[in-house]
Parts: C-alpha cells; structure tokens; sequence
C-alpha cells in the first residue's frame, strides 16, 4: 500500500509530467499552497466496475500524492442513485487495493455532504446568485443559445430570493414531482462556456439512495457538488480528465461564491485513456453485461479491472502501462497491443514455463519400451535460475499439438513430417515413420521411432536438426480447459458517434477448448499463478472457475509481440 513521507521537499521530486511541474511552483515558498501538503483525491461514482481508464486516473491521483508525499482521499461521488449500488463501492475498493494503493482513513461518499451543500445552495439563493426554474429540462436545452446567441432568460431569473427558498425547500420535503422544477445558478447568459449560462445545480429524483434511502429527493448536480466535496476535504490539487475543462470556470465560480469552505483546491486536467478495439463506458459496459454478451464485469476480455485481473493481469503490468503512456493535455488512443507489451515483458521474467498442449494428437514412439518411463529436468524459468527446476516424465506416448504434424507439408516446414527429424523439447530426436486415420479420415495417431543416443536433444553425430515441438507424456498428463481470448470488437475504434458498437462484436473473441494435456506438475495448482506454457503464450488459471480437479487456464496474452516500441 502507498505510504507518504510528509518530510519530502517538493523541488527535490523529479518531474515527469506537467501535472508536477503545476504542484511544484504550488508548492514552492511563493506558490499558493506553500508550506502545505498536497492532497489529492479520486472520485469514482459506483454505478459500475473500475476500468483500464480508471486505472490511469488512480495512479495519477494517488501516485502523484504519494511521489510528493501527501495524500489522497477516496470519495464515493453518489449524488446520481439510479444506477448506484454497494456492490460497485466494494468492487471499487477491492480494485484500488489490487493495485497497490490505500487512502487509509480517508474514506468518503459524495452523500456525506448532502446537509451541507443544500445549505450552500440556499446560500446562494440569499446572495441572489441562484434561483428555482420551472422550465422543462428540455426547454432548458432549447433556451440555451448557440456559440453567437446568448441564452434566453428564464422567466423566473428574476424570482424573489424568498420565494425561491420556500419553493426550493418543498423540494426537498418532496413535495414537487420530478423534471417539474430545478435550482439554477445565476451567472452569465453571454459567456462563450455554454457551462456558464445558468446551469443546473439540483434536480429533483425520486429514488432510493443506497446509503441515504428516502431521506433525499433533491440531489445536487456533479459541478455544483464536485468543487464543495473538494473544498471540504481540502484538496489541494482536483486532477481530473480533460472533459472537465470547460467547466472549471464553474467549479472556480462555486468555491469562489460560497462563504465558509475551508480550502480553494485548484483543478487540473488531463488527458483520459483511449484504447482501441474496446469500449470504455460504463453504460456501454453494461449493456454488454446486461445484454449477455460478456459473462459478467469479470468477463477476461472486458477492459475492467476485474476482468484484467482474471485474464492474468497483474498490478505491476497495469501500472507500468499508465506510466509508460505518460500525461498529457492532447486524447489519444493507445493500441491496446502496448498493455499486452507490458504485461508479456513482465511475465517474461516472472513466469513459470508448463509444458501444454492445447490441440492434443498421439504421438507413439514405436522403437521405445513400452514398459519404460525415465524423467527430465528442466528450468522452471530460464530468465530466472533461481526459481529452480523441476522433473518432468517421458514414456512411449506422448500428446504433441495437432499442427507440429503435417502429411504433406508446404516448404519451410520444419515440424513432423513422414521422414523429418524434430527435436522433442528437453528429451530426444525423433524421426516420423508415418501416422493413423479414424474412421472420418481424421489423424488420430502419429508415428516415430527415436534416438537412444540424443538424449537431452542433442545428436551425437552432430547432425543439424531444425524443428523443436513440445509435448507432455500421457502416461502423467492433466487434462485441462483452456480459454483462447481475441479482440471484444473486430474494428480498432467502435466507440464513435457514427456506428452502433454492438454491431461490431467480435463472434471469434472467445475460443474454448475442452480437452487440452498439460504436464503432471500443474496438478492441484490454484489461482492467481500465471504460467508460459513453452511455445503457447502465457495463461493463468482462472480464479472464479478453476478448481484442483478440473483446471481451467485463461491465455493472457500470445507469445509474439504485435508491438513495435
């Protein structure tokens, strides 16, 4: 968990991004925080799972805090309860502590300060700075001007501040339907930012709230409540994503209108995370759940946390990912091959090697004893050596991929063949004396007969073999399931304005396969391990499905990288 160290001299931290270079003349003897702590937070509505986006913003918020040591808050914004639950605050805990963070005591939900921002709303009002409107949100929109006309004035603009405060307090005794009227901040009609020109601050809803129940029917709008929460919490620095530009101006007119906040935090933003090939909003992720098209939140080929974590993902991986990626003021998407990049350089050092083979066909080594079986030894890890070694077994029969075998191959193919010699991985040369076909005319058996002097793989005569397969003997071989995961979406952008995403499904996302043999080793094994099964990619067992006695893999990520850094 992040730990902060209150005794760091911010011009001694290195910049790596803008967002430093703003906190350190913040933070600097003439700055606007000088001789405080920055304090950051991260503000997620639980009306969904975190995603790959989130995951940026978190390292952001907390490791900007903690690089500078300060520190950073967790606030629950639940000022919407349609779509709110428990369930996704404690997804959204879980998340964060996976990846490595803590805010400690410094748990919050938007709701908590329910009492006190109605209190700052009629505020306000008394100050003549905000009024209740009965135009329809509609005729809101309609009344809101364009980039060369200024907004049309409500006709209750100009509604006594009295009245205005026992009107908004029927509001909320729940006494007025919804839609029927809104609080509106009095600011300018003319301003260029359509978010200046007399926004809605509360609306009327009445739905149970997942903390506070029925005791609410008037709900404060995000860029009325967003600044308040940040001022009570004296933040100093709000970092949020770029489409909040355009409303600091209003986040800026709320700290700056109302008496009584004990801090001015100051908001930056930043660039949010695109990625190709999937979708990164929590209504069009819930669509896909609700819809079926994935298995749940969870699903591995979702962009979530969740579904990251249970694909193989790891923490580290993500992290190194949204640093790589850098911040920026500019939106760009970043080819979801670089998260894969990341995490196969990871599991590349770290992983464990299997001996599996996913598309099992026979092999019988005619010339080897049938009542024979010795062992080999072999790395755990070759880029690790002290993760040690580990015996595996041989014997006459043995399970080789379906495609290491052709009967007439095409040229430059250096696998089995009638007459090749390949090399088993470890063991011995073999040379292919034929194969067998069922009854469909599909290859059930392949034949070889090995040499008794090659063990280790090598040729005593020191004759050149090309082809290397692997295998694993079927005498101690654990069957397994394993799940191949492709792309969510076949074209790299289906989040646009112009195409419906769900007509771009990708059918072939995921394959799975049911009666695949891996190495005697694997037996018993539990989640979370991760593995490169040798030559196949790297897969782990999955965590919501695997069990000691029916195995199931998900592949995380291919051998070959499509990256090109």
């Amino acid at each position: 968990m992040n730990k902060t160290d209150l005794n760091i001299d911010p011009a001694t931290i290195e910049s790596t991004n803008f967002i430093d270079e703003i906190i350190k003349e913040d933070l600097a003897p003439s700055g606007r925080y000088a001789g405080q702590k920055i304090h950051t937070r991260f503000p997620p509505e639980p009306n969904g799972y975190l995603h790959i986006g989130h995951a940026k913003a978190i390292v952001i918020d907390f490791g900007t805090a903690e690089r500078f040591g300060g520190l950073c808050n967790l606030r629950m914004d639940d000022t919407n309860p349609s779509k709110e639950d428990t369930l996704y605050v404690d997804a959204i805990k879980e998340d964060i502590h996976w990846l490595g963070y803590d805010w400690d005591d410094r748990f919050y939900y938007a709701s908590d300060y329910f009492p006190e921002m109605y209190e700052m709303a009629c505020q306000l009002i008394r100050k003549g700075l905000a009024f209740v409107c009965e135009l329809t949100p509609e005729q809101i929109r309609a009344s809101r001007g364009t980039l060369s006309t200024p907004a049309t004035p409500s006709p209750w603009r100009d509604r006594p501040a009295a009245e205005s405060l026992q009107l908004f307090q029927q509001m909320k005794e729940g006494l007025i339907a919804d839609g029927t009227m809104t609080l509106r901040a009095k600011i300018d009609l003319n301003s260029g930012n359509f978010n200046m020109r007399d926004p809605v601050l509360y609306r009327i809803l009445h739905a149970r709230h997942h903390r506070t129940g029925d005791t609410w029917c008037l709900y404060p709008m995000y860029d009325f409540a967003h600044p308040i929460e940040d001022a009570l919490e004296s933040i100093t620095h709000s970092l949020c994503s770029l489409e909040f530009e355009d409303h600091r101006p209003l986040y800026d007119w709320v700290i700056g209108n109302l008496d009584g906040l004990p801090s001015r935090p100051r908001q930056i933003e930043f660039a949010r995370l695109g990625i190709n090939h999937t979708v990164m909003s929590k209504r069009k992720l819930r669509l896909l759940v609700e819809t079926g098209r994935v298995s749940g939140w969870d699903d591995p080929r979702m962009p979530t946390l969740c579904g990251l974590r249970r694909r193989g993902y790891t923490p580290s991986a993500i992290k190194s990912f949204c640093e790589r990626i850098g911040v920026s003021k500019v939106n760009s998407t970043v080819d979801f091959a670089f998260l894969e990049h990341c995490l196969r350089d990871e599991l590349n050092k770290t992983a464990r090697r299997l001996m599996a083979v996913l598309q099992p066909i026979k092999l019988v080594i005619e010339n080897y004893p049938t009542d024979k079986s010795e062992t080999f030894t072999i790395e755990n890890n070759p880029e690790c050596p002290e993760d040690g070694t580990r015996e595996i077994t041989f014997s006459r029969e043995l399970w080789i991929e379906s495609d290491d075998f052709m009967e007439n191959p095409p040229k430059k193919y250096f696998r089995l063949y009638p007459g090749n010699e390949v090399r088993l991985k470890t063991a011995y040369l073999i040379r292919c004396t034929g194969c067998k076909r069922d009854s469909e005319g599909r290859i059930s058996e392949v034949y070889a007969t090995y040499d008794p002097e090659s063990r280790g793989g090598n040729a005593p005569d020191g004759r050149r073999v090309k082809g290397t397969i692997h295998w694993v003997d079927a005498k101690t071989a654990v069957s397994t399931e394993v799940r191949l995961y492709e792309n969510l979406f076949t074209v790299p952008d289906p989040d646009t304005a112009d195409r419906n995403f769900l007509e771009h499904l990708n059918d072939q996302s995921l394959n799975i396969l049911t009666d695949c043999k891996i190495e005697a080793s694997a037996a018993g094994m539990e989640p979370p391990a991760s593995f490169q099964f040798m030559r196949l990619g790297y897969f782990c067992l999955d965590a919501l499905e695997s069990r000691p006695d029916h195995l199931v893999f998900n592949r995380s990520v291919t051998l070959k990288d499509s990256y090109r850094v």
